[in-house]
């Protein structure tokens, strides 16, 4: 049907003032009296609802009173003006039921609480709170596009569908088409017929495949679903999270860390930008100082400690930690969070962690017991992204591998990068959702997904 869109109203209000326009929208608040009525509705398409005045005697009274209620879906003609209070508003002239809504619907309240709305996923949309942070979380990927392009990156699509543990953790969804009650002797008599024939599972990361990709075009990045059948109920957790990770060749550690600080601040800098009234409400109503933080982020020269200095900075606080403070163990949010947001007081990059709480793949450095690994830290939520150069060299790969028990026969076609013109390469990882989390200042990762995926949930 044709109208015009919320947002095109408040961007161009010179081309529209004085004419009669229609829009339609979901009725947000409405107020009655005897002599006017006030009905604010919203489209989707801008952040700011939309206010309808309506003079009794002017509009139909049965057609007013019929969408009064919240959560009304209507269609209003009427002139557009300039308002004192409300910069613009439309003087109504006749409205048009679209789709009625009755008094069981769960959103009559202003304000709800967010364990509240996690019960109504399917409703929560229409709540002002997830407007924003759903308007945000699509101009975010935007500028995760937006930064690979203008750098010359090409985007890869990895599959979701493996059969090899990236992590090496063995917290994967298993996929199979077999019966639930399926019997056999052994795991390999069990695959054998399967749809793969060999066991597969949902990806926890795409960095493997990212890497043979990277070994013919240079740079690459992967931004997709990844699965964790992690049993975790934190606030930063989820089984199905997205994760951007880029790959670039004959890059080192120090490469990759200035890439990676450019693509943060990149990425804030874009969504700041684009997103004001959105940031202003998060600021306002969520985290109090939001601005302020991401602008300290866009502002600050990342600071650079090794891990082996971060440690003795930790044991030398006098802070009693929850957890124990030892070389050779990770560090945890606790200690990132006193390292960004009281010692340095700016993002961190910590670097050269120990080889044995890292991943296989990491560059081995020449100390052999570190590897040229970096976790960046920002103030307020620690770790945010995980850098790392990888080992490019195939016997030092295959030792790392094999003292940690992985079958080197189901990497063959991982190990043929370094055994086919093998070069010094990076890359990096970012869970989209905790960057989504840091820049709105949501305090659960289940609120930055339109339908969280988590243990017991689905």
């Amino acid at each position: 049907m044709k109208h015009i869109d919320i947002k095109e109203l408040y961007a161009s209000p010179d081309k529209y003032v004085g004419k009669s326009v229609t829009v339609c929208g979901w009725v947000r608040t409405a107020r009655d009296s005897k002599t006017i009525a006030f009905v604010e509705i919203n489209d989707g398409t801008a952040f700011k609802n939309m206010q309808l005045i309506a003079e009794k005697g002017k509009v139909e009274e049965e057609s007013l009173k019929s969408v009064m209620p919240v959560g009304t879906a209507i269609k209003a003609v009427g002139k557009y003006v300039e308002s004192e209070k409300n910069g613009y508003e439309i003087q109504l002239e006749k409205v048009e039921l679209l789709g009625a809504c009755p008094d069981d619907y769960p959103l009559q309240k202003k304000r709800h609480t967010l364990e509240f709305l996690r019960t109504i996923p399917h409703l929560r949309a229409r709540t002002r709170y997830f407007e924003a942070v759903f308007a945000v979380r699509d101009v975010l990927s935007h500028a995760v596009h937006g930064y690979f392009k203008r750098n010359g990156y090409k985007y890869i699509h990895a599959p979701i569908i493996t059969g090899s543990d990236c992590e090496g953790a063995g917290e994967m969804f298993r996929v199979t088409t077999k019966d639930w009650n399926a019997k056999a002797k052994t795991e390999s008599e069990y695959y054998k017929d399967d749809f793969f024939g060999k066991k597969a599972g949902l990806t926890v990361s795409a960095q493997l495949e990212g890497e043979m990709a990277a070994m013919g075009l240079g740079r690459i990045y992967t931004f997709g679903p990844t699965f964790r059948a992690e049993h975790s109920n934190t606030t930063r957790h989820a089984a199905e999270f997205w994760q951007i990770e880029p790959e670039v060749c004959f890059a080192d550690i120090d490469d990759i860390i200035e890439i990676a600080e450019d693509f943060i601040k990149s990425i804030i800098r874009d969504t700041i930008s684009a997103c004001p009234d959105e940031i202003d409400f998060f600021d306002s109503w969520v985290e109090k100082g939001l601005k302020e933080k991401l602008n300290h982020v866009l502002n600050s020269d990342f600071g650079r400690v090794t891990y082996t200095e971060a440690v003795e900075i930790l044991k030398k606080s006098g802070r009693q930690f929850t957890y124990p403070v030892e070389w050779g163990l990770d560090l945890q949010t606790e200690h990132e969070k006193y390292l960004t947001d009281e010692y340095f007081k700016k993002p961190l990059f910590v670097v050269d962690y120990p080889a044995d709480i890292k991943a296989f793949y990491m560059k081995q450095n020449p100390d052999g017991k570190t590897v040229a690994a970096t976790d960046l830290l920002v103030p307020g939520i620690g770790e945010i992204i995980g850098c790392s150069e990888r080992e490019a060299d195939l016997e030092k790969l295959k030792a790392a591998m094999t003292k940690r028990g992985m079958p080197l026969d189901g990497y063959t076609e991982y190990l043929d990068t370094r055994k086919y013109g093998s070069v010094p390469h990076s890359g990096f990882g970012l869970g989209f959702d905790r960057a989504m989390m840091y820049i709105t200042g949501v305090q659960n990762i289940r609120d930055t997904l339109l339908f969280p995926r988590t243990v017991g949930t689905l």
